[in-house]
This record gives C-alpha cells, sequence and structure tokens, in this order.
C-alpha cells in the first residue's frame, strides 16, 4: 500500500490525501511526505497508523523527513506507533501541547480510561468537554460494537490555536458502511451507504424506524450535526465513497438541521480508492458555540421528526397480500 502527506492535509483539502491512497500490496507500506511543509489532520494520522497497523514492521517504509514541520508526526506518535524510526529528535512537548497522540482502543474499559484523560490533555473547560466526550464517545462506541476488528479504533486529536478548533480523527479496519447498513437496508453502493448511515432513526441492527432500544441509529446524525452548528467540517469515508459537511454560511437565522445528509452544503466521491472498514475526521470550533445541551435538543427535536416523517412514508407505501 501507499500513501502520501501532502503540504495541507485538512478536511477542507482532504481529497488529495485519500486519492493518494494506493491499498494494492495489503502487505507492505510506503508513507511519502512533502519535503517542505507538512500540515496534518489527526483523520490521516490515524488512517496511516490503522494502515500499518497490521504489517510486519520490517515492511513499512517512509522517505527521509526534511521539512521542519515533519517533527509534528513524531511528536503525534506516528513512528512509536507503527515501530519505525524516523531520525528525528523532538524535544518532549509540555502538557500545554494540547494534542492526543494516536492512541488504540480495543474495549470499553479503554474507551472509559481514554475519556477521562482526553479532557486535561486537551485543557477543555467544562463547557467545551461535554461535545468532544461525546463524539470521541459515540463514534469509538461504534467501532466496537460493529466494525468487527480486533483490533479496535485508531484515535488522535489536535487542539490549533490559530482557529481555536479541535481536530479529532477515528479510523477502523473493519466491516465498512455498507456491510454494516446492509445488515437490516439495501443501499445499492457505498454512498448511498454512508447516507443512511447519516439519517437519523436508520441503523444496521434493525429495519424498525427509529432503531432499538441499544442502538437508535442517532450518534452518526448527531455528530453531523454538532459540526454543522458549529459550522465546520466534518468527513466520513467508507469502501470507495466520502461524504464531506462543508461549512455552513454565517447567519442571523435559526439554527436549521436536515435529517436527509444531501440536503446539507457538503461534497461527496463514490470513486475513491477502497478503504476497508471507516475513517471519520470532525473539526469543532471552541468559539461561540451553542451549549451542548441546547445542541442536543435542537438535534432530537430534529431526529424525532425525522423518523415521525419516515414512519408516515413507510405506512402509507401500498401493502400486498
Amino acid at each position: 500500500m501507499k500513501i502520501h502527506l501532502s503540504n495541507s492535509t485538512f478536511l477542507g483539502n482532504i481529497d488529495p490525501f485519500l486519492k493518494s491512497f494506493d491499498p494494492s500490496e495489503k502487505d507492505k507500506l510506503d508513507i511519502t511526505v512533502n519535503q517542505k511543509w507538512v500540515f496534518v489532520h489527526p483523520i490521516a494520522l490515524s488512517m496511516i497508523a490503522a494502515l500499518g497497523l497490521p504489517i510486519d514492521k520490517k515492511q513499512i517504509k517512509c522517505e527521509q523527513l526534511v521539512a521542519r514541520s515533519s517533527h509534528y508526526l513524531e511528536t503525534m506518535g506516528l513512528f512509536s506507533f507503527l515501530g519505525i524510526k524516523s531520525g528525528i529528535k523532538v524535544t518532549k512537548h509540555e502538557p500545554t501541547g494540547r494534542f492526543i497522540p494516536i492512541t488504540q482502543i480495543k474495549n470499553s474499559a479503554e474507551l472509559t480510561c481514554f475519556l477521562t484523560e482526553i479532557i486535561p490533555l486537551l485543557h477543555l473547560e467544562p463547557k467545551q468537554a461535554e461535545s468532544i466526550r461525546y463524539i470521541v464517545s459515540e463514534l469509538t462506541r461504534n467501532v466496537l460494537e460493529h466494525a468487527q476488528t480486533k483490533d479496535g479504533a485508531i484515535v488522535s486529536a489536535q487542539y490549533y490555536k490559530k482557529s481555536n478548533t479541535i481536530g479529532i480523527g477515528i479510523v477502523d479496519r473493519g466491516l465498512g458502511v455498507k456491510e454494516t447498513i446492509n445488515k437490516s437496508h439495501d443501499a445499492k453502493d457505498d454512498l448511498e451507504a454512508l447516507g443512511l448511515a447519516l439519517t437519523p432513526g436508520v441503523t444496521g441492527t434493525t429495519k424498525k424506524e427509529g432503531g432499538t432500544e441499544l442502538n437508535a441509529g442517532a450518534g452518526l446524525f448527531f455528530i453531523k450535526s454538532i459540526a454543522s452548528v458549529n459550522r465546520n467540517f466534518f468527513v466520513i469515508y467508507s469502501g470507495n465513497a466520502m461524504y464531506k459537511l462543508l461549512k455552513n454560511k454565517p447567519s442571523r437565522k435559526n439554527i436549521m438541521l436536515h435529517s436527509d445528509p444531501f440536503a446539507d452544503r457538503h461534497s461527496s466521491k463514490h470513486n475513491l480508492p477502497y478503504w476497508q472498514g471507516t475513517a471519520v475526521g470532525i473539526s469543532i470550533s471552541l468559539d461561540n458555540t451553542p451549549g451542548f445541551l441546547m445542541l442536543l435538543d435542537l438535534i432530537r427535536d430534529t431526529y424525532a421528526k425525522a423518523v415521525k416523517e419516515r414512519r408516515k412514508l413507510r405506512y402509507r407505501k401500498p401493502q400486498f397480500i
């Protein structure tokens, strides 16, 4: 396999990074990096770490790094996670670095431990911590409960001072969205499966609108909605498809959430290199965002209305005996 980190791999410009992925020769991994500058969102780091996890360390190669900014890859623990040497000397970061190095979470106990550590490491205020904790918890539980991979979830996060945002990447190499959602639905391709997974009340565990008591089909919709209200990016990539929520334009009008993900301002692709599993990236602004409880109330209201409408449409369909 091959993958390239360009000079600017952030969520708004994630497409070239995804296109650079070559999934052939699965027993090898070649990593190339822009030689002048490296800016990387945590989703990219988590993806590379997930790719290299099952590979013999002798079969992982990374070209010599010369960009001054490449020390970030060492700081975030990419090379130590892969078990290879980068040749980069980095002075130890102080706790104020506000980042979560690449971490593997394989069970609920490890997730619980991780959630207790993430807030102090990112130095978040209580009002900011709730949404970050929810996002990490929900996305990781999705992996543990549905992806069916012994390697679990690969997680990383970074605070960006200039934009005052938190970037989060959570990745797995499990079943993938289409195989999971098609246990109860009939998505014809990976992009349609992503759309269903982001629709409130739809889950792969049942055909019932609104899901079950244990799985209501709300998690990804909630997370996309948090990004939407924050006017920030959200990306989900699985199989050969990607859905990217784009930044909403500032508005003084009331916040409006869409139950149909394709009604949001977005971009999508369905011809990307095949990713076995699911990769999710999100950026959350820490500036002037609505309170988490108020946000959840708004999202729950949209969720309830969407499920009600879907049930009405379903019962209107003619029943043939």
